[in-house]
């Protein structure tokens, strides 16, 4: 069963920011992307906090989680946490069908 996880990177002045511009410019995130079972890898700013990133990161199954977890990314991912002294929540979301009577709220 596929499910994303919301990651919220936050650090003081902008080293959240700064954490995603070396997670890109080395290649990191788009390795995760590339990783089998990966559906979805992106970064958010959140308009009311410049000093947070949100991460939205789906992938097909926690199989699939698991072996990035094992990768060697991972241990570049967590050298930059510590680099940058970031502090993490997670939440996790698994997709539903929603309600026909929530549809019609969509613009499409």
């Amino acid at each position: 069963m596929s499910f994303t996880m919301n990651l919220y990177y936050t650090g003081e002045n902008d080293n959240a920011q700064k954490f995603v511009q070396e997670m890109e410019s080395r290649g990191i995130a788009d390795q995760i992307r590339q990783q089998p079972g990966n559906l979805r890898y992106e970064y958010f700013q959140p308009l009311n906090d410049p000093h947070t990133v949100l991460l939205i990161d789906s992938w097909e199954s926690q199989e699939a989680l698991d072996a990035d977890h094992d990768s060697p990314m991972m241990t570049e991912l967590a050298k930059l946490r510590e680099k940058y002294d970031l502090h993490m929540r997670a939440e996790r979301f698994v997709p539903e069908k929603l309600p026909n009577q929530d549809n019609k709220f969509l613009r499409k």
